[in-house]
C-alpha cells in the first residue's frame, strides 16, 4: 500500500499491521486492501468465434482483452458483467453463467489493486449490433484456434482464457 496518512484523521502515523492492511497508531482507524470485484465475458456467436476487444488505454493498452471490467456499488456480479459488456460492446446479454474466478492485480494509476476476476460464459441478444466504445479501439470475432493467449495483456485474462479453451475441448 502506497498511503502514508491515515484518511480519517491525517496522522503520518499509518503503518502496516499485516500484509492485507495499515492501521492508524493515532485515532486507531485500520484500512484493510480487500480484492475489488470484476468480471469477464466469454461470448462466442453462431460461428464460434469469440468475441474479443483491442484495449484503447492503460493498462495493457493495445493488447487484446476480453468485454469486462470492475463491478460496480451495489450491482451483482452478473449485473456487472452484463452492464460492462452493453457499455464495451452494445451487445445485450441475455444470459451470464458463472465459469470460474481468478485472483489478480491490476496495476493502476502506480497502484497495484488486488481483484477478484470472476468469469463468466455470456449469450447475447443479437451479435449485428457489435460496435466498440470510448473504451476499447475495436471490437472483433476471433477463431478459436487463431487465439493468441501471449496477445493477451492482463494476466488473469491469458489465465481465464487458457482454462476457458481447456474446458471447451472436454
Amino acid at each position: 500500500m502506497k498511503f502514508g496518512y491515515c484518511p480519517i484523521c491525517g496522522s503520518h502515523h499509518f503503518e502496516i499491521n499485516s500484509d492485507k492492511s495499515r492501521k492508524c497508531e493515532n485515532c486507531g482507524f485500520e484500512m484493510f486492501m480487500n480484492p475489488s470485484a470484476a468480471n469477464v465475458a466469454f461470448i462466442m456467436n453462431d460461428k464460434g468465434e469469440l468475441l474479443v476487444e483491442k484495449r484503447l488505454r492503460e493498462p495493457a493498452k493495445g493488447t487484446l482483452d476480453l468485454p469486462g471490467g470492475f463491478a460496480d456499488p451495489g450491482e451483482t456480479a452478473e449485473e456487472g458483467v452484463k452492464r460492462e459488456v452493453m457499455e464495451e460492446t452494445g451487445l445485450k446479454v441475455t444470459k451470464a453463467t458463472y465459469a470460474f474466478s481468478q485472483p489478480n492485480i491490476y496495476r493502476f494509476s502506480g497502484i497495484d489493486i488486488p481483484t477478484l476476476d470472476s468469469f463468466f460464459r455470456c449469450e447475447v441478444e443479437d451479435t449485428s449490433c457489435l460496435k466498440s466504445s470510448d473504451d476499447e479501439a475495436e471490437c472483433m470475432w476471433i477463431k478459436l484456434e487463431d487465439i493468441h493467449t501471449e496477445q493477451f495483456g492482463l494476466r488473469s485474462v491469458r489465465w481465464g482464457l487458457i482454462k476457458f479453451m481447456e474446458s471447451l475441448r472436454q
